[in-house]
């Protein structure tokens, strides 16, 4: 994540109300969940466990290793 500038104030998000109705806006800007994790950090203050509970969560894509022979 960037440095931000403290000097900038940014709008503070503390409720999932607040939150989704940024997650509309953004919506169309971004194209994975990774990516409004990241549009959402940069743009607002918000409070991680309601970003959490909106957001689906992401499973890692299993990576198997060869089988030995």
């Amino acid at each position: 994540m960037p440095s931000t500038d403290p000097r900038i104030l940014r709008p503070v998000l503390v409720n999932t109300f607040g939150v989704a109705r940024a997650m509309d806006e953004l919506r169309q800007k971004a194209n994975s969940t990774g990516e409004m994790w990241r549009l959402l950090t940069e743009r607002f203050v918000v409070d991680l466990d309601a970003v959490a509970t909106l957001l689906p969560s992401e499973e890692p894509e299993t990576f198997w290793l060869p089988a030995r022979a």
